[in-house]
């Protein structure tokens, strides 16, 4: 190691962090040192290891502790000055040796580090997932959604891995598809829930992820959905057709300034009840045609309701603690005076509208005397477009039932319930990666 001219430094902790949250691995390192490079060579160094990485088929790279490098400027012009060093140097080593930007920016929090960082694009945005530690899972989903809010702007926020087999496997899988993440367990070999991880992850190993980092809505900004007792978490995102709006009950546990450690505050926080409306998803009308009348078809994924809501209606959501709720809203195209449609998507994936890649309307040249044609018997007055991905259940809204559907040019049974006005049909699974079917609907 002398060719990086390391020495030992001893971390230097602020009042503040100390206060806060003390730690006996930094009070160890306070005391025995650390092993620091020399900021001028720090390029040579990672340079070495991700060049030896990347020859054994690495693709990428977490960099962890970063904040360290905080407490160790003392001789080396202070901490922002060791750090943009730092930063620099990983970088540039990034760049060269991991040409699709392979690099997850890990306990990096501190501003030295965020405001360094310039090509940086992933940044883990929560605490680690402690699979034995009950008090920290509802907390995790609510502070990385807080955390978004600032780090969503100019990073992708990572939510950290999870276990598939394990009781809140599906509150966390529910929370990572609204969060615009990737998506990776860390299950033990053979300890797996692949019912669960289909419903996260398409047969080609691709995902159906939502297009921006999952944010708050506007009316959690200012509630505490871990602490009062009162509010439901309601995280938002989009797809390219849809919103979709994950609700979370995250009460019960919380960071104890007295412990220094997260703990559960209140063993039986209840059941609570809150609403979810279309609006919800910020940008709902970016997303929507310029002629959408505010109607949207809203589907409850764990429910499986489908419903048609008015401008400004809303849907009642009740949740124990640990339990989620995923609302989809479908912006309604009126296809014509009677006939209205909203693409849903894969009914049985957690972000279900991310399989509707496109949606467009032709109108036919032939139309109907309503009064004087059954429904059953009339021609069809408009095709219906779509592009989507993946395989199983594909939904969609429709006020009238329709005439026919294909998929790839393929005619394709399809059930309708006439109550809902819901109409599925079964997709096989594509023989590529990454396939759009072109599915097509007469009504």
């Amino acid at each position: 190691m002398e060719h990086y001219e390391t020495s030992l430094a001893y971390p230097v902790q602020s009042p503040g962090v100390l206060g806060n949250q003390p730690d006996i691995v930094m009070d160890s390192l306070a005391v025995h040192g650390l092993g620091l490079v020399h900021p001028k060579k720090v390029f040579n160094f990672y340079n070495e290891l991700h060049t030896y990485l990347a020859s054994c088929g690495v693709d990428g790279v977490k960099v962890d502790v970063q904040n360290i490098i905080e407490t160790l400027g003392a001789g080396h012009g202070g901490r922002v000055s060791l750090t943009r060093s730092y930063h620099q140097a990983l970088e540039a080593s990034i760049s060269r040796n991991f040409p699709d930007n392979g690099c997850i920016a890990c306990m990096c929090h501190n501003t030295d580090g965020l405001y360094s960082a310039k090509q940086t694009a992933i940044v883990r945005a929560s605490d680690d997932f402690y699979p034995r530690d009950p008090a920290s899972h509802t907390i995790h989903i609510s502070s990385v959604a807080y955390n978004t809010v600032f780090l969503g702007e100019f990073m992708q926020p990572d939510w950290d891995m999870f276990h598939s087999l394990h009781p809140a496997a599906e509150y966390h899988a529910a929370a990572r598809s609204v969060g615009g993440c990737a998506i990776y367990v860390s299950d033990k070999p053979g300890n797996h829930n692949f019912e669960l991880l289909k419903k996260l992850v398409l047969p080609d190993g691709s995902i159906l992820r939502a297009q921006s980092p999952g944010r708050p809505t506007l009316d959690c900004l200012f509630v505490d959905p871990a602490r009062d007792g009162t509010s439901l978490l309601k995280i938002w995102n989009t797809n390219k057709c849809s919103g979709v709006v994950g609700v979370f009950n995250c009460q019960g546990a919380g960071w104890c300034k007295v412990t220094k450690k997260t703990r559960i505050h209140n063993a039986s926080p209840g059941t609570l009840t809150g609403s979810v409306r279309a609006t919800d998803v910020n940008s709902i009308a970016q997303i929507a045609r310029p002629d959408w009348k505010g109607e949207t078809v809203a589907y409850a994924y764990r429910s499986g309701e489908v419903v048609r809501l008015p401008e400004g209606a809303s849907l009642p959501v009740t949740l124990k603690v640990l339990e989620y709720e995923l609302f989809h809203f479908c912006p309604v195209k009126n296809v014509t005076d009677s006939i209205a449609f909203a693409p849903i998507g894969l009914l049985d994936m957690f972000n279900s509208g991310a399989a509707v890649e496109q949606f467009e309307v032709y109108n036919t040249s032939i139309t109907n005397d309503d009064t004087e044609t059954s429904i059953e018997n009339r021609s069809p007055v408009a095709k219906i477009a779509l592009r989507a991905r993946g395989c199983g259940r594909f939904g969609v809204y429709c006020s009238q039932r329709p005439l026919s559907c294909t998929v790839d040019n393929v005619e394709t049974e399809f059930n309708y319930e006439a109550a809902s006005g819901l109409a599925t049909l079964i997709i096989t699974v594509p023989k590529e990666e990454m396939y759009r079917w072109c599915i097509e609907i007469q009504v």
